[in-house]
């Protein structure tokens, strides 16, 4: 992503404050984006009317539709005279799938949304629409909480700088590329964050050779180096660079909070079906341990389950 011409902003009709569509505002205003204020809308009432004509059921459709219109306008209306932005209401049952399908047809760069909170039984069985945006949107996803992106802000691009394999080591690069286009666009600092795994306890009880210590510090350097070359290659100081011990899921969010990031930028290999549902991305473990926006990216040439 080295532009942005196109934002489509997420409206939550269950709530006052629109996070995301005030985000696209920042964001407009900086990049000269067009904005789309979109929502899914359907009424399950509309189920129960099947005793109706046709006539007469398009037009309860329709009015639920333009009722929300007017209520979006009102929500935008101020903002028309300095941002090209415009709304589009669609009557669907399944929001992910509406919002990605706008995507794949009109080629949205970018998708905000607002985030909520999600009880952690809740996740596994009824995966949210966020979650399904992650996993299969094709552009990236900007999953905004409450906070504010003030100017000299830290920005964080969560990386695994030594993978060896040529899809993560792209997603690297992709990560890195998007997060200082973000940077610069919101006059940001720039940091990365890679974890890396501890000694294995089987291991060491296995082996009693074993020097679990001597092996800790070897990976460490090993990331360490890995990390300190991604950042030259970006131009970042080294010591913007942290390399920790421990899973993502829990490093991310523990430098997170140090730095008092504005975003984190972070890569999900979007993986669908049952090991997705049980397992999960590490952006899906973090995002509700974190009090900052989190852009949520795809690998180079990804294909989305729904594109036709």
């Amino acid at each position: 992503m080295n532009t942005i011409k196109k934002i489509l902003a997420v409206i939550d009709p269950s709530k006052s404050e629109q996070t995301a569509l005030k985000r696209s505002f920042e964001l407009a205003q900086k990049s000269g984006a067009k904005i789309t204020a979109f929502l899914t809308i359907y009424d399950f009432s509309y189920e129960m009317t099947t005793m109706l004509s046709l006539d007469e059921r398009e037009a309860m459709r329709n009015a639920v539709i333009n009722d929300r219109i007017s209520w979006i306008n009102s929500l935008i209306e101020q903002y028309k005279e300095t941002l090209d932005i415009d709304c589009k209401v669609i009557w669907h049952n399944r929001p992910f799938e509406s919002i990605i399908q706008t995507v794949l047809n009109e080629n949205y760069d970018i998708v905000l949304k607002g985030t909520h909170e999600h009880a952690t039984l809740k996740s596994v069985i009824f995966t949210p629409t966020d979650w399904h945006l992650i996993r299969k949107c094709p552009c990236p996803v900007l999953l905004i909480k409450e906070h504010l992106w003030p100017a000299k802000g830290n920005i964080i691009a969560a990386v695994n700088a030594s993978a060896d394999d040529e899809q993560h080591l792209a997603l690297n690069q992709r990560i890195m590329n998007d997060a200082k286009f973000i940077s610069n666009l919101i006059d940001g600092n720039l940091h990365i964050v890679n974890s890396f795994p501890g000694t294995p306890v089987n291991i060491a009880i296995e082996i009693p050779e074993f020097d679990p210590t001597q092996f800790n510090e070897s990976v460490k350097v090993h990331h360490t180096q890995a990390c300190h070359e991604l950042a030259q290659q970006h131009d970042i100081p080294q010591s913007q660079c942290h390399i920790k011990e421990g899973l993502p899921e829990d490093v991310i969010p523990i430098i997170a909070n140090e730095l008092d990031a504005e975003l984190i930028v972070m890569g999900t290999i979007g993986r669908t079906g049952l090991s997705a549902a049980l397992i999960g991305n590490t952006a899906e473990h973090v995002i509700d341990t974190l009090n900052c926006d989190v852009l949520a990216l795809k690998p180079d040439g990804y294909i989305s389950p729904l594109a036709k």
